[in-house]
C-alpha cells in the first residue's frame, strides 16, 4: 500500500503539467499582433547634434610685465610693510594706568561687582583690591580688558613678535575660589 506522502509526491508532477500545459499560447497572439501594429506606426526621431563651440586659444600678452613674486616686488612691499608698521600699534602716549605695573601672572581675580548698566571685575595684588571694567589696561604688555564675566577677565595684550612687529594675543585671567 502507498502511503499519502508517496501518493502525492507522484500525482503533484503529472497535476503541475496538465496545469501549465492549459496555459497555452492563445492569449498572447493580441498582444503579438498589437506590438507589430505599434512598430510599424512608430518613427523614431533622433535630434541632430548640435554644432561644437568654437575654440579659441589664450593667448598669454603679460609676459614683458614683471613678475609678480620677484624677489624685487617682495622686497619692496615688506619694506612698506615695516615702514607702516603694520595695522596694530599700540597708544604709548596714554598715561599708565594703576594695574600696568604688575605682571599678569601677580593680578588676581577674586570676584566681580555689578552697577546698574556696567561690571567691575575685582583684582587682587598685594593685599589690595582694584576695580577693573572694559577698556581698562591691566598687566606690563598694554592689556587691555576687552570681556568681563562672572568667572573671568578677558585681554587683548599686544606685544612685539620677533620681526619687530606688534601682534595681538589673548589672555585671561580666571576667579580664584578662597582658600580658608
Amino acid at each position: 500500500m502507498m502511503t499519502l506522502i508517496q501518493f502525492m509526491k507522484r500525482v503533484t508532477p503529472v497535476m503541475l503539467a496538465f496545469g501549465l500545459f492549459g496555459c497555452g499560447n492563445s492569449g498572447t497572439d493580441d498582444v503579438s499582433q498589437w506590438m507589430k501594429e505599434v512598430r510599424q506606426q512608430t518613427r523614431v526621431s533622433i535630434k541632430p547634434l548640435s554644432e561644437p563651440k568654437k575654440f579659441t586659444p589664450f593667448t598669454y600678452d603679460a609676459k614683458d610685465r614683471e613678475d609678480p613674486y620677484s624677489p624685487n616686488k617682495l622686497a619692496v612691499a615688506l619694506a612698506k610693510a615695516r615702514k607702516d608698521g603694520g595695522s596694530i600699534r599700540p597708544n604709548l602716549d596714554r598715561r599708565r594706568e594703576a594695574l600696568e605695573s604688575y605682571p599678569l601672572d601677580t593680578l588676581v581675580m577674586v570676584g566681580t561687582l555689578t552697577k546698574p548698566g556696567l561690571t567691575y571685575a575685582l583684582l587682587q595684588v598685594d593685599k589690595s583690591i582694584y576695580q577693573v571694567k572694559v577698556g581698562n589696561y591691566i598687566g606690563q604688555n598694554l592689556g587691555m580688558v576687552t570681556r568681563i564675566t562672572d568667572t573671568e577677565v578677558a585681554l587683548k595684550e599686544v606685544v612685539q613678535d620677533a620681526a619687530g612687529d606688534w601682534v595681538e594675543r589673548e589672555a585671561k585671567l580666571e576667579l580664584q575660589e578662597s582658600q580658608k
